[in-house]
């Protein structure tokens, strides 16, 4: 690793260092990673993960200059690491404290913030035998904070340094929504009819749906968490009426084009086949990746997977739209979760019966509908933001220069 770092660094490189545990801090990182790469161009950007899937989905990340797995955090691989990259200020995202990467950091003077992070009293920080982990946290410049519970827990422990400040994920899905573009033939599926888009879901999650779609004049998208065939074709099985998009896009030759042209690059048999598919399709299967956040933008209602396992996945993406979300029961690690249904704007089901309760209830009322909408694009609009709020910080104590 370290031998392709150094062909990868020159030794006169300005380097901004950013840590992410998975893709989804990966996220979170992106809106920080953007902006200072705008204001601060002449600066390099090094991404390190602990995990495959964040260094996997970085591959192919324009912001990003050099991607790597972090090393195993001894003190020997730290110090290495360290004086190999020479970061002018590096940044860890929401959590993971690796003592020796973070020592190293801070011995050498280089600014070191943590972004968007959440802390819990069960945490070894706080407990009576916590000392030495507590004193990791001293070696951050600043601390930047989701939620209140998370600012007075640190406050009480002594820790100054801490700012509350919110989730960059509000960034992050605000500027996709902003930039939304059109998904191929997504328009010609939907109709005019009531939809569901289910996203990220799990066998548990697709069961109660299907049991309310088989009884309701209504299309559902399901894009999985997993896409092996082996779940595409139970998902077949299980949702009559189906197809699966990557069906569609064999009648056409380009695989990402505007849907304005697709009529245009088949012929008239193709075009008659496909106008029959789309209308007699109720269930439209999403076997690639990459398209999740651009479709909920097509929901009457949406629904993330997720809540009968160990949580659910990303519910802002589905919000930023100005949709209701309905989730499991498995939610009250999720602080953003739990706000939307404080706002009115999403529903946690435990069983089919609650899903046909409240999808009735939504599909039926246009008023109850267009509150709970609202109430979720509030909620994004009024938690935007907290990336300027970071880059202010590093302005305004010139941790970078110009």
């Amino acid at each position: 690793m370290f031998d392709e770092l150094e062909k990868k660094i020159n030794h006169n490189d300005k380097i901004i260092w950013f840590h992410c545990a998975s893709a989804g801090e990966f996220e979170q990182g992106k809106p920080v990673i953007e902006e200072l790469k705008k204001v601060y161009p002449s600066y390099k950007i090094l991404v390190s993960f602990f995990s495959p899937s964040g260094y996997n989905a970085a591959k192919k990340y324009q912001h990003a200059d050099v991607i790597t797995y972090l090393p195993l955090d001894t003190k020997k691989n730290a110090k290495r690491f360290v004086e190999l990259v020479k970061p002018e200020l590096v940044v860890f995202v929401k959590y993971e404290y690796w003592y020796h990467h973070l020592s190293a950091v801070a011995f050498h003077h280089i600014p070191l913030l943590m972004v968007s992070a959440i802390f819990r009293k069960d945490q070894l920080f706080f407990k009576w035998y916590g000392q030495f982990y507590k004193q990791i946290l001293f070696l951050f410049r600043e601390i930047f904070v989701q939620d209140d519970n998370s600012f007075q827990l640190l406050k009480a422990n002594n820790i100054q340094h801490c700012s509350l400040n919110g989730d960059t994920r509000f960034d992050r899905v605000k500027k996709i929504a902003d930039r939304f573009s059109e998904v191929p033939l997504m328009k010609e599926f939907v109709s005019e009819s009531k939809v569901i888009v289910a996203g990220s879901t799990w066998e548990q999650d697709e069961a109660i749906l299907a049991s309310y779609v088989k009884d309701h004049f209504v299309k559902i998208v399901i894009a999985p968490h997993e896409i092996k065939e082996e779940h595409i074709l139970h998902l077949q099985k299980n949702f009559p009426d189906c197809v699966r998009y990557s069906e569609l896009k064999n009648l056409f030759s380009h695989s990402e084009i505007h849907t304005s042209s697709i009529w245009n690059s088949i012929n008239e048999q193709q075009e008659k086949d496909l106008q029959k598919q789309l209308a007699n399709a109720k269930t439209l299967i999403i076997d690639n990746m990459g398209m999740l956040s651009r479709l909920y933008h097509y929901a009457t209602v949406t629904y993330v997977g997720g809540g009968f396992k160990s949580g659910i996945h990303n519910t802002l993406e589905a919000v930023v739209y100005g949709k209701p979300v309905l989730f499991g029961p498995k939610f009250y690690k999720f602080k953003e979760a739990k706000d939307l249904i404080a706002e009115g704007a999403a529903f946690s089901i435990a069983n089919a019966e609650e899903l046909k309760i409240k999808m009735d209830h939504l599909f039926n009322d246009p008023e109850q509908l267009l509150k709970a909408g609202d109430a979720a694009k509030n909620y994004v609009e009024k938690n935007v933001g907290v990336t300027q709020k970071i880059l202010h910080y590093i302005q305004e104590n010139r941790l970078l220069t110009s």
